[in-house]
């Protein structure tokens, strides 16, 4: 099963969660970022598309925030999952595949609650990507995701954080193995 990992940050050097993850996960698939490849956002369509073709497996690696993906990611969204190809009478071509969404939470896991100061789960608000891998005819998968990523020196220290992506990337690698 060959797979895809589709990294979206509009600034990995500054994500210390993401760039540990990312880092770790280098080798374990191909690995696509966004931003290194469209630092003005001009997608390559049919370059995803190629990409997306030739995986089984597409994982999605991102930092979530303001309750949804980057903009590179949603951009991306927008141009690659088009009509004919992602959706729409002859769009079948992601039919099957799968998709794993990958990601970091800056807030506390209590935030993400009917009670917390989100006031939302975190599987509600990740509904129009479910619904996006639906219409696709996709296979979404169970997300992975890790909360409290954010290094802030003195509340959450940087060692605390890179063993926390650590872990986080684990899992995902522990997914690819499982999946071959």
């Amino acid at each position: 099963m060959k797979s895809l990992i589709i990294f979206s940050h509009p600034k990995p050097e500054k994500s210390l969660a993401n760039k540990t993850i990312l880092t770790a996960l280098s080798g374990a698939a191909e690995v696509r970022t966004l931003i290194e490849l469209y630092p003005e956002y001009r997608i390559d369509v049919r370059a995803e598309q190629e990409a997306l073709l030739k995986a089984d497996l597409i994982i999605l690696q991102f930092p979530f925030y303001w309750y949804s993906v980057p903009a590179i990611l949603k951009l991306w969204f927008d141009e690659v999952f088009e009509y004919g190809f992602a959706y729409g009478s002859s769009g079948d071509k992601l039919k099957g595949k799968k998709l794993l969404l990958s990601f970091t939470t800056g807030g506390p896991k209590e935030a993400y609650s009917k009670e917390g100061y989100n006031h939302y789960e975190i599987e509600e608000l990740l509904t129009p990507l479910i619904q996006t891998a639906n219409l696709a005819g996709m296979t979404f998968l169970p997300p992975l995701y890790t909360h409290s990523m954010v290094y802030i020196p003195g509340h959450r220290e940087k060692e605390e954080i890179e063993v926390r992506a650590l872990e986080h990337a684990k899992k995902v690698i522990a997914l690819l193995n499982s999946e071959q």
